[in-house]
């Protein structure tokens, strides 16, 4: 047993043993090649399903309004492979991996795809061994940012669609975008747009682009209401409201 898995058990919540931990971290490559040794495959089925459930989980509490759509969008983002072997890498997973000779080779202790499953094999041992709390306190360490957070991975957020989704869903009306300033030379110019729902200003953005500019005030019109009510031009509380700026909007490559 490694200093580096003894860590790695440590940090998972194993105290006494480390129970199907070691298989997690097997994969087939090398079990095919060891012969006794069993893989993690099974186990990272389950754990694939425990991620799902403590993701989901996890948004429906921090996005109470958000409708299925969001939400759906919000987890596929999360628990995608990318996102899922970068936990594995916050976690040193490579290291502890145990690999055949083929997969060590080419490079399988940096492949997305093997410390994705990985990942997921691990939270499943954590469950079967640990249970659920002790398999969520994992997760929420790893996602929980991102879970909280719906610009943690803003690259693959179409917040224009988020945001017309949970709007025709809570009102059965469309955002409607509109420039309300445009200023400098033309090779740099910054576009200010409004985005209003039900005739009702609800965010601001800029940028070097009219889409640059409206990305960033649907991504603000969706954190403000999806964080709490919101009822419309005919709703007293809505009256006077301002929009919120982004510190800094983003730019166009």
């Amino acid at each position: 047993m490694t200093a580096a898995f003894t860590a790695l058990a440590e940090s998972l919540g194993y105290v006494d043993g480390t129970g199907q931990l070691e298989r997690a971290l097997t994969h087939k490559s090398f079990s095919n090649e060891d012969g006794a040794a069993g893989d993690n495959e099974r186990l990272e089925f389950l754990g694939d399903a425990v991620v799902g459930l403590v993701v989901a989980d996890g948004l429906m509490a921090a996005h109470p309004d958000a409708p299925e759509g969001v939400l759906s969008r919000l987890r596929s983002t999360i628990v995608n492979a990318r996102n899922l072997a970068q936990c594995a890498r916050g976690r040193a997973l490579g290291r502890t991996m145990r690999l055949g000779r083929g997969e060590e080779l080419t490079g399988g202790r940096d492949k997305d795809s093997l410390l994705a499953d990985v990942y997921e094999a691990v939270v499943g041992a954590v469950f079967q061994d640990l249970g659920l709390e002790a398999a969520r306190i994992v997760i929420l360490q790893d996602v929980g940012q991102a879970i909280r957070t719906p610009d943690g991975e803003g690259q693959d957020r179409d917040f224009k669609t988020m945001l017309q989704e949970l709007v025709q869903a809570r009102h059965q009306v469309v955002p409607t975008y509109r420039v309300v300033q445009a200023e400098g030379p033309d090779h740099a110019k910054e576009f200010t747009v409004e985005v209003t729902i039900d005739g009702v200003v609800i965010g601001t953005g800029a940028g070097r682009s009219k889409k640059s500019a409206e990305r960033v005030a649907a991504e603000a019109a969706y954190a403000k209401i999806s964080s709490g009510p919101w009822r419309g031009a005919g709703d007293p509380a809505s009256a006077g409201t301002q929009s919120p700026s982004p510190a800094c909007p983003p730019e166009d490559s």
